[in-house]
């Protein structure tokens, strides 16, 4: 094969690889209201906009100018939907404000699942979570009183 052929070659998967991990998968990040640590989360890599995982990552408070240098922990859960909202509140009134990842069913629109996690410290832990929830409904509402029937 000609130098020019292999060159041509190579310059298409690297052009492959650079549309599929540039093909407008959401992430989206905030500060930690006690932290003040930043969160991100991130629709997997490569993967269909509809299905597949999301990442949850949170990083310690340090220089504004590198928000992202001290990984402190992280999750990997599965997804379907698109990741719609990242937000704080405090579920469990215990005065500390969990983060609530929202992902939007693909298709009418009208569903979500809204997860729930509990950061303490260096541990992040699933505090729960409900699926295939009507979206015209107060997710932040509907996780309080989920949480409340279970205690």
């Amino acid at each position: 094969m000609n130098k020019l052929a292999l060159f041509c070659i190579t310059l298409a998967f690297s052009a492959a690889a650079t549309a599929a991990d540039n093909n407008g998968r959401v992430i989206k990040s905030a500060l930690h209201p006690q932290s003040k640590g930043m969160v991100v989360v991130a629709e997997g890599d490569y993967e269909p906009r509809s299905i597949g995982s999301y990442t949850l990552r949170i990083y310690a408070k340090n220089d504004p100018a590198y928000p992202y240098d001290e990984f402190v922990t992280g999750a990997v859960r599965q997804r379907n939907g698109t990741i719609e909202s990242l937000k704080f509140a405090d579920l469990d009134r215990d005065g500390a404000q969990e983060i609530i990842v929202t992902t939007r069913y693909v298709g009418s629109g009208n569903y979500v699942t809204v997860d729930a996690y509990r950061l303490r410290k260096k541990n992040l832990q699933l505090l729960t979570s409900i699926a295939g929830m009507d979206a015209s409904k107060d997710a932040i509402q509907a996780l309080k009183q989920k949480l409340a029937k279970t205690r």
